[in-house]
């Protein structure tokens, strides 16, 4: 008899950390954005201040991501007052977390392997 409160304190110290560990898994999710064998899942994104956001490769494919743009078929490469400088090789079906963004502004990526894929940042 003497054991049950420690069993208890132990089950209820075990289920809060069970909790935070989800509520952190859930909390990584919101400033992510998917890529394709050849694009951005989605062309912009809109993040907080101090934001980092999380690029998922959901392919096999390997995309070199930096500051900039292709513009009308040619890649236009821009350092941004503010943004975080990027170049990163995202490499097939892995993440890569770029940021943080700490100045409020539109910040542009693109990856340097295919043409057109542009990601808009957003920062409030």
């Amino acid at each position: 008899m003497k054991r049950y409160p420690y069993r208890c304190l132990l089950f209820w110290g075990v289920l809060i950390v069970m909790v935070g560990l989800l509520a952190a898994c859930g909390a990584s999710n919101q400033n992510q954005v998917h890529m394709n064998e050849t694009n951005f899942a989605q062309k912009s994104i809109s993040i907080q201040k101090g934001d980092s956001v999380t690029l998922v490769n959901d392919s096999p494919a390997i995309h070199v991501i930096e500051n900039g743009s292709w513009v009308d078929g040619m890649q236009v490469p821009k350092d941004e007052a503010g943004a975080p400088q990027v170049h990163v090789s995202v490499d097939g079906n892995i993440s890569q977390i770029i940021g943080p963004f700490n100045t409020a502004g539109t910040f542009h990526l693109y990856c340097t392997v295919h043409p057109d894929m542009n990601l808009t940042v957003n920062v409030h």
